[in-house]
């Protein structure tokens, strides 16, 4: 059974946080201690693979199959429903059901023999049973190229002027970080593309804290969970405590990541790719 979730999370408002703290307990084993590889860390297969087991994408298509596939669907499909299935005179077959709940054309090969006439949509019972099921394969290769963005790779983002890269650090950096921090800063990582990824946004070493005042008396402690609504913290001696935020509630939160939410909402696309190109060389 395949399930289509797509979901962009921005942590840049505190209704997002709760996700982000998750995560990123998620990615160093929470409190528990369980060891997880870091997700940025992750070669691109492992990513995929990471990602698919967490979105429940089912069955990885054969891509040899949607291979043959394609041309079939051209002539046959693309007219209706777009040459990418997301969509033409015809629905999207992205989020269909029918596509959604089969694995390797087992459902979605005999529906296509029989089709829906009275709405619109032909039999093709002149095709084989291998056609359909390549037809099947390519369309679920279709949604994994939507829903799976853990197998997304990038060819090459060194397209920036170190020269400004070096420029904004200093203008836009040093104010919370010494000179001593970004030494070296590119053997750390794999790749430009995980360089890029942890210093926009970096994995979160100390916790998010919180200083809560209500009419009931003071809390303070480490953050578990936050949203626009409450927020729910553990104290110094280890006992949780969830408060609905409202107008007599007062919250002060400690966040170290707080710089670089705030450099996220200004960060030009440019100043990205400089940056990235001037750490690149820091070896």
């Amino acid at each position: 059974m395949r399930y289509l979730i797509c979901a962009v999370l921005v942590a840049l408002s505190s209704a997002c946080m709760a996700i982000v703290v998750a995560g990123q307990q998620a990615q160093t084993g929470g409190q528990e201690g369980v060891q997880q590889l870091d997700y940025r860390n992750m070669s691109p297969e492992q990513r995929a693979a990471a990602t698919r087991a967490f979105l429940g994408l089912g069955s990885v298509p054969n891509k040899v199959a949607a291979g043959r596939g394609a041309p079939l669907y051209v002539k046959n499909c693309a007219f209706c429903h777009g040459r990418t299935a997301r969509g033409a005179t015809g629905p999207s077959l992205i989020t269909s059901d029918q596509v959604l709940a089969d694995d390797h054309g087992e459902h979605l090969a005999p529906f296509l023999k029989k089709g829906i006439p009275e709405k619109g949509m032909p039999a093709f019972a002149g095709m084989s049973d291998q056609q359909l099921t390549d037809i099947a394969e390519l369309l679920h290769l279709q949604v994994e190229d939507v829903a799976n963005r853990g197998a997304y790779q990038v060819v090459n983002i060194l397209v920036g002027n170190p020269a400004k890269g070096k420029a904004y650090v200093e203008d836009h950096c040093m104010s919370c970080h010494t000179a001593g921090t970004f030494d070296h800063i590119a053997t750390r990582f794999h790749s430009p593309e995980q360089l890029q990824r942890n210093w926009v946004w970096p994995a979160r070493g100390a916790e998010m804290t919180a200083d809560v005042n209500t009419s009931s008396g003071a809390i303070s402690g480490r953050v578990i969970q936050v949203s626009d609504f409450r927020i729910a913290l553990v104290d110094s001696s280890g006992r949780a405590h969830a408060v609905d935020r409202g107008p007599n509630v007062i919250v002060k939160i400690h966040d170290p990541l707080a710089a670089h939410q705030e450099m996220v909402m200004t960060l030009a696309n440019g100043d990205m790719h400089n940056v990235t190109a001037y750490l690149e060389t820091l070896k």
